[in-house]
């Protein structure tokens, strides 16, 4: 080998690796790190929250618990519905005919989505355990910080939430 041919073989004095092993470590320790740093992104590509790996929305909660239960309640396995892609489970059978009968009223808003992170023009996936009922509809946050930052300002993020959700459906189901 060269001189010249190993002094571009070299990523820095005294090193044996070859120059294209150390741009991927690198775009591999930046994506680590980026990783760590951002917020949890949404846990699915479709327009309601969705566990990817057992199909349920929102991990299985009756969504129409949080209205009569006044919180989260499990649903049963034997008790279920698809609707918009997804498996929604309900604690007995009344909870899941009124989901059925009005789902743009159990269901939760922006597909499950965090609305102030909507609002910002990002898909964040809300929580189950971190929810609100506003103007008689469901929202679920990603964070405790974005339900109080909800409740303190809940007319002027939900506008800007719902200009923002269109483009935002449409970006979700483009991938």
């Amino acid at each position: 080998m060269t001189a010249r041919r190993q002094e571009r073989n070299r990523v820095g004095p005294g090193s044996q690796f070859r120059s294209g092993i150390a741009p991927i470590a690198l775009v591999l320790a930046s994506l680590a790190n980026s990783l760590w740093q951002s917020p949890a992104p949404a846990s699915t590509t479709e327009r309601v929250v969705v566990n990817r790996y057992t199909g349920l929305a929102i991990e299985g909660f009756d969504p129409v618990g949080y209205f009569v239960d006044a919180g989260p309640v499990i649903g049963q396995e034997g008790c279920e519905a698809s609707q918009a892609g997804a498996v929604w489970r309900f604690r007995n059978e009344g909870n899941r005919a009124a989901f059925i009968a009005h789902p743009e009223i159990y269901g939760p808003q922006f597909g499950g989505y965090d609305p102030v992170d909507i609002a910002r023009g990002v898909t964040v996936a809300g929580n189950p355990r971190f929810w609100l009922i506003s103007g008689r509809r469901l929202y679920l946050f990603g964070r405790e910080q974005t339900r109080d930052a909800f409740s303190a300002d809940a007319a002027r993020l939900l506008q800007e939430a719902s200009q923002r959700w269109p483009a935002l459906q449409q970006e979700l189901t483009r991938y």
